[in-house]
């Protein structure tokens, strides 16, 4: 089948791309939301006529410190010969409560952004910006056409990263080996952590869909995350001492 219409969407204008400078995402491409509707407006004419979205669920997902996640669901359809398309899904997320040196802070637009975010994965299955994701694009100069800069590397504590691709790498990172995932959902199910929640976090942190994705050192950030979160969890020996005595509940001051 012809790849015209891939073709002619995956090569985003360097106008349309911005390297951040500063803040936790310093070195990072964002590529402008409004230049992906032109383009898919250019390839199947007016939204709502030859291409819509439809947003298909809003949910949120309680995180650690009074943090709140807010997801997004979208479904996009292209009409072709009179006809459309099955829907091509995306999920995208956003902080909606984010805990900061001053508090916590809420954020007025995280639907918006997780549903951009959303549009922007759901886009991809078309061939929008694809070199980016492909890392043929470096946000400074094509790879093929020139030498690349040092690759920035991604880091899970920089939080959701709305229209943000990785920079290119020089070698494909190892994958996850069968005991890092085995580890992982052992310490997922003893930690009682909803799989819905827990696979969005990881699509919002690595923007991969299963823990099989992950690569050896995502698979490694992740577990030190867990057995964190499980000793946190633990019981002090003095509490475990009083429910071994029937006590209901102690509180610590430690």
């Amino acid at each position: 089948m012809s790849t015209e219409i891939y073709d002619k969407l995956s090569r985003p204008p360097e106008e349309a791309l911005k390297t951040i400078a500063g803040g936790r995402l310093k070195g990072m491409t964002d590529i402008s939301p409004q230049w992906r509707i032109k383009a898919m407006t250019e390839a199947f004419g007016m939204c709502g006529i030859g291409w819509k979205v439809d947003i298909d669920e809003l949910w949120t997902i309680d995180g650690d410190n009074g943090q709140v996640f807010a997801f997004a669901k979208v479904l996009v359809y292209v009409l072709q010969d009179d006809t459309w398309s099955h829907s091509i899904p995306g999920v995208g997320g956003s902080m909606l409560i984010t805990k900061e040196s001053s508090g916590l802070r809420c954020n007025d637009e995280a639907y918006k952004m997780a549903v951009t975010d959303a549009m922007s994965v759901a886009l991809k299955h078309l061939g929008v910006a694809a070199d980016i994701y492909a890392k043929k694009w470096d946000g400074a100069k094509y790879i093929d056409e020139g030498k690349k800069e040092e690759p920035q590397a991604f880091k899970p504590e920089d939080g959701i990263s709305q229209e943000t691709t990785e920079e290119p790498q020089k070698n494909k990172p190892e994958t996850a080996t069968p005991d890092q995932v085995k580890l992982i959902s052992t310490l997922k199910t003893k930690l009682k952590i909803d799989d819905k929640a827990f696979h969005g976090r990881l699509f919002e942190l690595f923007n991969v869909n299963h823990r099989t994705d992950l690569t050896k050192e995502q698979a490694h950030i992740v577990i030190d995350a867990l057995k964190e979160k499980e000793a946190k969890q633990k019981d002090s020996p003095l509490v475990e001492a009083a429910k071994s005595r029937g006590a209901k509940e102690i509180t610590e001051d430690y």
